[in-house]
C-alpha cells in the first residue's frame, strides 16, 4: 500500500474550503454485489463514492458523475438519484476542510447499476484499495451510516 497524496481543496475567497454540499454513489451489480473503497487519509476508512460539490456546480448529478468518474473511472453509465437527503454534523476530525460557519453537510444519494462486477480505476489521492463485496458484507464495511442505509436500501 503507497500513502496517499493529498488533494487540493477548492478555492473560495482565496481560503480552500469544502462546500459542505455533497454527492454518494452507491455502485451495485445484478449479482448484489457493491463497490467499497479505502480512503487514504484517514486510513482503512472504507466507503461507497463520495464528495462534495464544487463551488460552481448547480446540478448534483453532474457532481455525482463528475466524483464517479474521477474515484473509479467509471463513464457512460446510468446514475439514478435516490430521492434521499441526508443531513449531518461535519466530523470534528473533517472541520478544518470547510468554511468556519458550516456546521451540517447536505447529502445527495445516487446509485448505479452494473450487470456485473468491473474493475476500477482508483484515484490515488483519494482511495488505495478496493472490493466487491456481498451488499450486507458492503454494509458492515462502510463506517458512515448514511452510506450504510443506502446501500441496504438498494433495489
Amino acid at each position: 500500500m503507497t500513502p496517499c497524496p493529498s488533494a487540493p481543496l477548492p478555492h473560495v475567497g482565496g481560503q480552500r474550503w469544502k462546500r459542505p454540499e455533497s454527492v454518494l454513489v452507491v455502485v451495485y451489480t445484478a449479482a448484489d454485489e457493491v463497490l467499497v473503497m479505502r480512503r487514504c487519509q484517514p486510513l482503512n476508512f472504507w466507503q461507497s463514492v463520495t464528495g462534495s460539490l464544487h463551488w460552481e456546480e448547480t446540478d448534483p448529478l453532474d457532481a455525482a458523475r463528475r466524483e464517479l468518474y474521477e474515484e473509479t473511472g467509471l463513464s457512460g453509465v446510468e446514475i439514478t438519484a435516490c430521492g434521499v437527503v441526508n443531513r449531518f454534523l461535519i466530523l470534528p476530525a473533517w472541520r478544518d476542510r470547510y468554511p468556519p460557519e458550516a456546521v451540517e453537510n447536505v447529502e445527495q444519494v445516487f446509485r448505479v447499476g452494473l450487470p456485473r462486477c468491473r474493475p476500477v480505476t482508483l484515484n490515488p489521492a483519494e482511495h488505495d484499495d478496493y472490493e466487491w463485496l456481498p451488499r450486507k458484507r458492503a454494509a458492515a464495511r462502510v463506517s458512515s451510516w448514511t452510506n450504510r442505509n443506502a446501500i441496504l436500501s438498494l433495489p
